[in-house]
This record gives structure tokens, C-alpha cells and sequence, in this order.
């Protein structure tokens, strides 16, 4: 079975894959045709309610594409994406509605997150109305979800403009803010990249004491090595739209398979000293995602590279009882 090995997860992807067609330049208008750009590339991932999993990779390689089509803020080219069994492809109206009370997004920027004219108090209550949420329950909602992210009560609030709060304050009211509707899945999206080191702790404290607390599903799309180790209990590296590595996080940071995966680690400065393989130099920057590359999309980064590389696409198999590895070396 694929991630999250569970006969019932809550949310599942199936060979999902998202094609962006690659903007018109001058060499369109004499012919020449620029093949679109794979973001997301047959992807086949699932998570249970209560699980906590990171997707790790450089910038650019499809993680917040991949977390957009899992709450379908965009639609798949490819694949489908399921929430508790049932496809949400043809989601509308109050089926939709439901659906956006169940998933919800963490934004990355609480800066940008926040619409700087409204107060906190109606920021947090915007949710509820666009819902449709009985108003007289509105404050009740908003209260409990300030003290679940360990802020003071709505009052200390009262009046006061995104502006006038610290980093770390709104980063928490941007996490209240999705909890407010009682969602059972997030997808937080490099929740603490904007903030000071300082308060990151803080912040990701709130979150993984939160999601234990509520039993939420959640999602962790990150660089940050730190952060998948500190919050999440199973981790999947992505490269050029594609998953090439999967397992708990502890064994996998520890003893990463795919080339790859020992380069971030690498490039990253965390804690080494119990890595029972060797970092790998990466070489070169993100490959091309234009087109369906032939052989395996890391093989011109890759020290180890095979001729089978250049031909062959590695597939996403099992390695032991919990890790998967794509990758022909292994």
C-alpha cells in the first residue's frame, strides 16, 4: 500500500499530477512549442486522521502545489485526491462548503495572511461567515480558539490591527484562525520560515501540542530539517514533483537511502553526529521541470549516478516494514 499505510486514511493521493503550461515567448509565435511544467508528478501519498507528516524538499520541487491540490484551492491534471474515501474532484456548493470546514491551510507569511484593514477579532470570525457558521456561536469559537493557541482571551484584542502584533502573535492567530472552523486536517505551509528564531520554538510548541491535543491530521510542507524532526512523526522528500523517499522521520534523518536525501542533509545545518551514512555533495541546481524527463530526474545532481539512471525512471518501492526509496542505487 502507499503512505500511511492504513486500509482507511483521511486524506489520499492517487497518481496525482499538476501541469502548468509554460508562459508564451517569442519562440512560441514561430512554432516552437515550450512543454508545460510538471509541479506535481504521479504522487501517490495518504495520511491518517491524528498523523503528523513533513514533505521535505528545495525550493521549488511541488510541495505547496502539492498541498494546494490537497485541499483543492487548485484542480489535479492527473489523479485524484480523497478525503475520508470520497473523491473531492466534483466537490460544490454545501459538499464544498463542508469540505473547507474539515481542511484548512496554515499560511506561510502571517504578514500577508491577514487582511490589514480588518481587526483581529473579525479576521478570526471571517471564516465562520464565509461558512456560514450560526453567528451566535462565533464568539465561543474564537475565544476557544485563542486559548488553544495559547493566547490571551478575544478582549485583549479588542481594536487592534494586524500591525500592531509581533511576528509570533500572528503567526499564532493565523493557526487560530483555521481552527476556528474545527477542521480534522491542516496543511501548514513553511509555518515558521518568517518568523525570528527566537519565537520559532514557541510557535511550533503550539502546533504539535495542538494537533496532538485535537487529534488533527496535518501536513508540514518545509526545508527546514529541524522542523519535520521536531514535529512530525513521518516524513517524505520530494524532488522535481516527485516523492523519491519515505519513513519516520527520526530513522530516516538518521540514515537517509536516496542520494538526495543526504545531500539536504548536508546542506542543512542541523545536529550530524548520529547520520549513519555519509553526506553526498550535490551538485548544480533544481533540474528542468519542463517536460517528462527520461531516467531518474536527480541523475545530473547525483555523485552515484548509473547509465540505468539516464534510461530507467526508479520507482517509489518498499525498503523494510515503513521506508520507500526511488532510486536504483539503493
Amino acid at each position: 500500500m502507499d503512505a500511511g499505510m492504513s486500509a482507511s486514511p483521511l486524506i489520499e493521493a492517487r497518481g496525482l499530477s499538476k501541469r502548468f503550461a509554460t508562459p508564451a515567448r517569442l519562440s512560441d509565435i514561430f512554432g516552437v512549442k515550450r512543454p508545460d511544467v510538471f509541479a506535481v508528478n504521479k504522487v501517490n501519498l495518504s495520511i491518517e486522521a491524528g498523523e503528523s507528516v513533513g514533505l521535505l524538499g528545495e525550493s521549488g520541487c511541488g510541495k505547496t502545489t502539492t498541498g494546494r491540490l490537497l485541499l483543492k484551492l487548485i484542480d489535479p491534471s492527473e489523479g485524484d485526491v480523497l478525503f475520508d474515501g470520497a473523491p473531492i474532484s466534483d466537490l460544490a456548493g454545501d459538499a464544498l462548503i463542508a469540505f473547507r470546514q474539515r481542511a484548512q491551510l496554515v499560511f506561510q507569511n502571517p504578514f500577508d495572511a491577514l487582511n490589514p484593514r480588518f481587526t483581529i477579532e473579525r479576521a478570526l470570525a471571517e471564516p465562520l461567515v464565509n461558512t456560514g457558521v450560526d453567528s451566535a456561536t462565533h464568539r465561543d469559537r474564537v475565544e476557544k480558539a485563542l486559548a488553544q493557541v495559547k493566547l490571551p482571551p478575544l478582549a485583549r484584542f479588542e481594536g487592534l490591527f494586524p500591525h500592531q502584533l509581533s511576528g509570533g502573535q500572528l503567526q499564532r492567530i493565523v493557526l487560530a484562525r483555521a481552527l476556528v472552523l474545527e477542521p480534522a486536517f491542516i496543511v501548514a505551509d513553511e509555518p515558521v520560515s518568517m518568523l525570528d528564531v527566537s519565537v520559532r520554538a514557541g510557535v511550533l510548541n503550539v502546533m504539535r501540542e495542538v494537533r496532538s491535543s485535537l487529534g488533527l491530521a496535518a501536513l508540514y510542507i518545509s526545508h527546514d530539517l529541524a522542523l519535520v524532526r521536531y514535529v512530525c512523526s513521518r516524513t517524505l522528500v520530494m524532488y522535481l514533483g516527485r516523492i523519491v523517499e519515505e519513513g519516520p522521520t527520526a530513522e530516516l534523518l538518521k540514515a537517509p537511502l536516496h542520494p538526495y536525501t543526504r545531500a539536504l542533509i548536508q546542506a542543512v545545518p542541523v545536529p550530524r553526529v548520529d547520520q549513519q551514512r555519509a553526506p553526498l555533495p550535490i551538485m548544480g541546481n533544481v533540474s528542468d521541470a519542463r517536460g517528462r524527463p527520461k531516467g531518474c530526474g536527480f541523475r545530473e545532481r547525483c555523485p552515484l549516478a548509473l547509465a540505468r539512471c539516464a534510461e530507467e525512471e526508479p520507482q517509489l518501492r518498499p525498503i523494510g516494514a515503513e521506508r520507500r526509496v526511488a532510486c536504483h542505487i539503493v
